[in-house]
Order: structure tokens, then C-alpha cells, then sequence
């Protein structure tokens, strides 16, 4: 289905859950979220019906997100449920990672195409500052389990931070020398617990081109400018929402964990789908898809969100 600005949208990023194991700065309040009463959240089978209503609308490709994903109860069964559904053709998560040594085989024999795994930092320090109750070698274990269990196109998530990791950025990029990876860094949005952040840690997706001058062009990957060094095993790329925004070429839509459908992700704009039966979600989702705006504005103002980061599921 095409949205009002010719936008061919495929690609659902739904979030199972608002409950996080970390708590990262950006992300996270410092005292994590109040636990939501089960009722508040979406049932197993709705997750279910709302993905096949949202294939029923022309989506192909899911992304399962949280918070964090696998703290979920029946994440296996939400991943094994989506996978048997006709139409789609991809099924991702997002992950920190920390779970994945118990997870990461059921996750692939339950269908899970691709791993995305959110590792901002390879120093043990910085990273316990930034997930407040985090450790970097839980973080690297679940790379690890991930590899042995057969998952393969890895994508590794950054969020550049000025004054955090902007030190960080040729050994980041080293990831990719002896993996199959693609080691993904992301500007940092003002949203949620960052809006109001010093501009000084909102810095550009050029910055890693400046710290790794032998990167070279190669290609787009979905909203991602991508790099590589030669003779290097992986790539490299940069989402850089704020300093080349890629709206025109935006094919997403996202559900919150509360049932929540938002056409953007920074729009206050939200569409219910609690209550309703595949019939009645497919024709929000479509109304939804019909309203999503043609551009955000973080290049004059902060987000227009009502929701951090983890209520959303980026």
C-alpha cells in the first residue's frame, strides 16, 4: 500500500514490550518504567492478528522490538506466530544483545531472519555509564551466541553521542574487519529522555567518515548510506535522520507494545488497535498509512513524540 506521498510502505516495526534489562541514558528513565498491568499491553494473539492485518495491507518485512524484546514472555511464540503468516517474507529483532546466549537458537529455529544488536561503546566502562546496570562482556557473549547459532548479516547498532563514543569510532569500524557485519551508527535524536540534551552530543553521521578516511562509498542499504574499507570483511553504515533526512524514502510503520499505530516515529499522531478484529485493524492500519506526514522537522525543533524511545520501539 502507497501513502498519500507515493511511499510504498512495507516494512512493520512492532514493540512487544516497554520493559528494558538496561536502562540506557537516551532511552531509558533512570528508574527503568512502572511494570504495566498485563491487560495494558498487547495479548500474544493480538500481536498476531495485528501483523497479519498489517500483511493484509502490504507488509512484508517485520522488525520485533521493545524495549527490550526478550524479556517478553513468549517472545518465541510471537516470533514462530509471525513467521507462518503468508505474506511475510523477513522477521528481524532488535536486541542489546544481553539474552541471547539463552535465546538465540529458539530465535532461529523460530523463524527470526536477522538480528539487530545495539552496542554503542567497546569499552567496559563507558558502558555501564551509558546502560546505568549494564556489562559490555554480557553484551559480547550475545554477539557470540548469535554467530554460533547460525545467524548470519548481523547488523550492530551505535547511537553516536558527542563526548561519549566519538573516540570510539575507528575501533567501532574495526568490527567490521574480520565479520560479516554491518556495523550501523545512528545520530543521536532529540526524543524522549535525550530532547533536551547539549547540542554538543547531537553530532553528524560524517563524523565517522572523518575518523575513518578509508572508508569508501558503497551503496544504500534500506535508509542507510553504506561504507566499506577495502579487503575488510563487513560494512559500514550511517543512518543519519537529522543531517541527510531520508523521510522521501521512509517505508515504515510502527505499533507500540500497548497497541498503539504510529505513521512516524516522531509524530504525536497514534491510531488504537486494541478491541478490534483483523477486519477492523487492517482498516486503521490503512488509515494510519494514509496519514503518515510527508517529513519530520528535528532539523528546527525536537520531536513531536508523546513517547520515549522504549515505549515506541524506535
Amino acid at each position: 500500500m502507497k501513502d498519500a506521498f507515493g511511499r510504498k510502505i512495507t516494512y512493520l516495526r512492532i514493540s512487544v514490550t516497554d520493559l528494558c534489562n538496561l536502562r540506557c541514558v537516551y532511552c531509558m528513565p533512570e528508574n527503568g518504567v512502572e511494570k504495566r498491568c498485563h491487560s495494558d499491553i498487547m495479548s500474544i494473539e493480538e500481536i498476531i492478528t495485528a501483523v497479519e492485518a498489517s500483511a493484509d495491507c502490504g507488509i512484508t518485512k517485520v522488525r520485533i522490538t521493545g524495549g527490550e524484546p526478550l524479556v517478553r514472555r513468549g517472545i518465541i511464540d510471537i516470533c514462530r506466530g509471525v513467521g507462518r503468516i503468508p505474506g511475510i517474507e523477513e522477521i528481524c529483532i532488535t536486541t542489546n544483545g544481553v539474552l541471547l546466549p539463552k535465546y538465540a537458537s529458539q530465535l532461529r529455529d523460530a523463524g527470526v531472519s536477522r538480528l539487530n544488536i545495539s552496542l554503542d561503546t567497546l569499552n567496559p566502562d563507558k558502558y555501564a555509564q551509558l546502560t546505568r546496570i549494564g556489562r559490555l562482556e554480557d553484551a559480547l557473549a550475545g554477539l557470540e551466541a548469535a554467530e554460533k547459532a547460525g545467524f548470519t548479516g548481523t547488523k550492530i547498532n551505535a547511537v553516536l553521542i558527542g563526548g561519549v563514543n566519538s573516540d570510539e569510532l575507528g575501533e567501532l569500524v574495526g568490527l567490521t574487519r574480520d565479520r560479516d557485519i554491518e556495523f550501523r551508527f545512528i545520530e543521536l535524536m532529540p526524543i524522549g529522555e535525550c530532547a533536551d540534551w547539549d547540542k554538543a552530543r547531537f553530532i553528524p553521521g560524517q563524523s565517522v567518515l572523518d575518523a575513518v578516511p578509508e572508508l569508501v562509498e558503497d551503496g544504500m542499504s534500506g535508509v542507510s548510506r553504506m561504507y566499506r574499507v577495502p579487503g575488510w570483511k563487513g560494512r559500514v553504515g550511517l543512518i543519519d535522520p537529522i543531517s541527510h533526512r531520508f523521510c522521501d524514502r521512509c517505508n515504515r510503520i510502527r505499533i507500540t507494545a500497548d497497541g498503539k499505530i504510529k505513521p512516524c516515529l516522531h509524530s504525536s499522531g497514534e491510531f488504537n488497535l486494541r478491541g478490534l478484529d483483523r477486519d477492523g485493524m487492517a482498516e486503521v492500519i490503512r488509515l494510519a498509512i494514509e496519514s503518515k506526514p510527508g517529513r519530520h522537522m528535528l532539523e528546527e525543533r525536537s520531536s513531536e513524540s508523546i513517547r520515549n524511545m522504549n515505549e515506541i520501539g524506535g
